[in-house]
Formats: C-alpha cells, sequence, structure tokens
C-alpha cells in the first residue's frame, strides 16, 4: 500500500452504537475493540461510538507496514468512508498517538480529543519480553487457553497483563488455534510505534489528558511538550497503572463523560 491509498480488502473493522455526536475509541497495542465493550454501553447513551480495530489488530486487516502515518491516514480513510463529521477522538496509549497525530494533521476535523496514558513523546522499546513471550506460544501443539497461559507466564509474570493478551488468541475455522494480531508486522515495527508524533502544528481543540498515577508513561515535565502542541490541554491522574479504563472504569468514565459534555 503506497501512502494513502485504501484498498477495500484492508476497511477498519468495527462496531457501532448509541446516537448524537460521533466519538471514535481507537485502542492501544496488543489490545482490540472488544476492550471497549463495557465502557461503549456506558458512552453510548450520550453519543455515537464507534469502536474500531486499528490494523494488525483484532479482527482489522494485517499489513506488513505498521506506524503512526499509517494509522492516521486508516483513521482519515474510515472517517471519510462512513462520512463522520467532527468526531471526539478517544484513545488509549498507542490509539491515543494516532488519534494525537491524526488531530494535529486534520485540526478542523477533530471536535475533541481525549488522549488515556500517552504523552506525544517517543518511548524506549519496552514490550520485547511481550513479543518474545507470545512468539513462543507453540500454536500449532496448542490445546487450550490455559496451557498458552502457562508457557506465557514464563515471560510475563502479571496475571493480568497475561489475560489482556490472551483476548488476542482465537480459533480458525479449523479449529486451530491463532494469534488475531499481527505479531511479526509488530515486532519488526516495534521502534516506529514507540516514535513520538510525526505532524508538526498544534491542535487547539478541547484535550484532556488522562494519566494514571502508578504508570510510567508520563514523567513530570511531560505536560509542557504536550501544551504546546494541544495549548488548550486539561489534565486528569487517576490513581492506576497503564491501563486507566480498566482498573478505574467507573472514574475513568465519569472524567471522560464530563469533559465531552462541555464541548
Amino acid at each position: 500500500m503506497q501512502g494513502g491509498l485504501y484498498l477495500a480488502r484492508m476497511k477498519l473493522f468495527h462496531r457501532v452504537s448509541g446516537q448524537g455526536t460521533p466519538l471514535i475509541v481507537l485502542h492501544g497495542l496488543f489490545g482490540s475493540s472488544d476492550n471497549w465493550f463495557t465502557h461503549a454501553k456506558t458512552l453510548a447513551q450520550h453519543y455515537e461510538v464507534w469502536l474500531v480495530d486499528q490494523r494488525n489488530h483484532g479482527q482489522s486487516f494485517h499489513h506488513p507496514q505498521f506506524d503512526y502515518r499509517y494509522l492516521t491516514e486508516d483513521l482519515e480513510a474510515f472517517v471519510r468512508e462512513h462520512r463522520i463529521e467532527r468526531p471526539f477522538l478517544l484513545g488509549h496509549s498507542m490509539g491515543g498517538k494516532t488519534a494525537m497525530n491524526f488531530a494535529l494533521k486534520n485540526p478542523a476535523q477533530v471536535r475533541g480529543l481525549v488522549v488515556v496514558d500517552i504523552m506525544p513523546k517517543p518511548y524506549p522499546v519496552h514490550h520485547d519480553h511481550i513479543l518474545e513471550g507470545l512468539q513462543t506460544v507453540d500454536l500449532a501443539a496448542l490445546q487450550s487457553r490455559t496451557e498458552a497461559d502457562q508457557q506465557l507466564a514464563k515471560f510475563i509474570p502479571e496475571a493480568d497483563v497475561r489475560q489482556f493478551l490472551l483476548k488476542n488468541l482465537a480459533r480458525d475455522a479449523e479449529g486451530k488455534f491463532i494469534w488475531r494480531i499481527n505479531l511479526a508486522a509488530i515486532d519488526a515495527n516495534i521502534e516506529a510505534i514507540g516514535a513520538g508524533v510525526l505532524y508538526h502544528g498544534t491542535y487547539t481543540g478541547p484535550t484532556l489528558f488522562i494519566n494514571g498515577t502508578r504508570s510510567n508513561y508520563y514523567r513530570p515535565g511531560d505536560e509542557l511538550l504536550a501544551n504546546r502542541l494541544f495549548p488548550a490541554a486539561t489534565w486528569a491522574s487517576l490513581d492506576t497503572g497503564h491501563w486507566v479504563q480498566a482498573e478505574r472504569p467507573q472514574e475513568f468514565a465519569d472524567e471522560v463523560l464530563r469533559f465531552l459534555a462541555k464541548h
């Protein structure tokens, strides 16, 4: 795929619910739209909620090209295809980077922006043990999800992280285990997914950064860069790690709805 070329077979899988002002939700690395079902039920009481699987994740297409240029162009094509006018964008981690890039490149097209536990800065590669663990799972010989969990535990001691990752384990038409995520593309482009924002300029529309106080994705001083790019930014912190929306779901939903209602 070259530049913005958007082939029919490369459309993003999505689910839509509710009505009103559109809100597009973008998951993080190793995630999918499935992770946002519960929040979608709440948000759809007030907004038209679009849950999107980004490329190489969930039920969307796999492709070897995988960086924020392509993730942004995918979102641009998605918005055009579905004729979504000035949506709110809500993104966690990698999804937050996609949302920030989209807003910087297309500021007039975004009503407001919610960025969850990610900053517009580069991050060093820190998913090596996750990728190694996922690639070590012997899918051909795998008999159960429990067996996969046991294999992953050698690399990933945190049970909650393993359960999050194992949501990507599925069966094909023949009943064989497969990964829904494109491990090869993620592994080959992991440095690009840690990159800072690609596009210059500013997004002056309403922006909310929600960070976890126990997460290492935010460091004091990061707001100086964020405020330069997003001068209307406001900030909220919850007592969580990186998965803010999963660890404090009610508090997270309250923060998001309070912000959206103002704009």
